[in-house]
């Protein structure tokens, strides 16, 4: 059954071990930096809602959002498609995924997402952009066509927690005439973007 008590359990248990994790790592790059638990029920409760059917992430990290997101996914009968350019913790993702049983709704990419947003011509439903922010204005050439024109919304975590970082970003898309945007105080902070048609 979706969110079942056993399946948010562990996703709390995989949670506090990758917050611990993070606590230990100097280095920002070496950190799992997962979305929060209250960013990651949005995003599972917004596929839910619109009944996305293409779902796409940009930064599996060690998968604790893509198992939401999964979870969402087989609610809808829908397929997420994730990528993320350390082979190591896609691994580690794939793990969680067999375990709690929602590897059947998942497409893990490994490669760097410039690369596979260059080569995609797939519409989504729904993404969330959860990556290295500084690609973040590079990323939109591709992401603003890959947007289904009808109902469909991209998500940027960390917009409040790293606002210096997606100011320019965030101006960009605001400039875009076709686009409606808003910034929600939940977790670290969430960009939403869709048409306005």
């Amino acid at each position: 059954m979706s969110l079942s008590s056993p399946f948010l359990q562990r996703l709390n248990e995989l949670y506090q071990s990758f917050i611990k994790f993070d606590a230990t790592q100097c280095d920002r790059i070496k950190r799992y930096r997962n979305i929060e638990p209250e960013s990651a029920l949005f995003l599972a409760m917004q596929i839910r809602i619109q009944q996305s059917k293409r779902i796409l992430e940009i930064g599996t990290s060690t998968g604790y959002s893509t198992l939401w997101l999964a979870d969402a996914a087989q609610v809808t009968g829908g397929q997420v498609t994730t990528v993320e350019i350390d082979e190591k913790r896609t691994q580690q993702a794939k793990e969680y995924a067999k375990e709690l049983q929602v590897d059947d709704v998942i497409d893990f990419w490994v490669g760097d997402a410039q690369q596979f947003l260059e080569n995609s011509q797939q519409k989504y439903d729904f993404i969330l952009l959860d990556a290295e922010r500084d690609a973040y204005l590079n990323y939109w050439k591709y992401l603003q066509n890959m947007i289904e024109n009808q109902g469909g919304v991209l998500i940027v975590d960390n917009v409040i927690s790293h606002s210096a970082e997606v100011k320019s970003f965030i101006t960009e898309v605001k400039q875009d005439q076709r686009f409606i945007t808003t910034t929600l105080p939940i977790g670290a902070g969430l960009f939403i973007v869709t048409f306005k048609n």
